[in-house]
């Protein structure tokens, strides 16, 4: 089985582990040209994560889609 066939883990500070699934995605996150790459899913799970209760949302990995 290769990395890519595992799925994203992650757990908070006392080891329960968080399904990324349900971390909310922000209207900034369908903007973003790296909201349908696998590749930046890590990443932006991580982003989600740590700011799941900021009340604005802030990403400095963010690339605007192009039109």
């Amino acid at each position: 089985m290769t990395m890519d066939d595992k799925p994203i883990r992650f757990c908070d500070d006392d080891g329960a582990e968080i399904n990324p699934d349900i971390i909310a995605k922000p209207s900034l996150c369908a903007s973003c040209a790296k909201d349908d790459d696998p590749s930046e899913e890590p990443l932006c799970a991580l982003i989600r994560l740590d700011q799941r209760d900021e009340e604005e949302f802030e990403c400095g990995a963010y690339v605007p889609k192009e039109r």
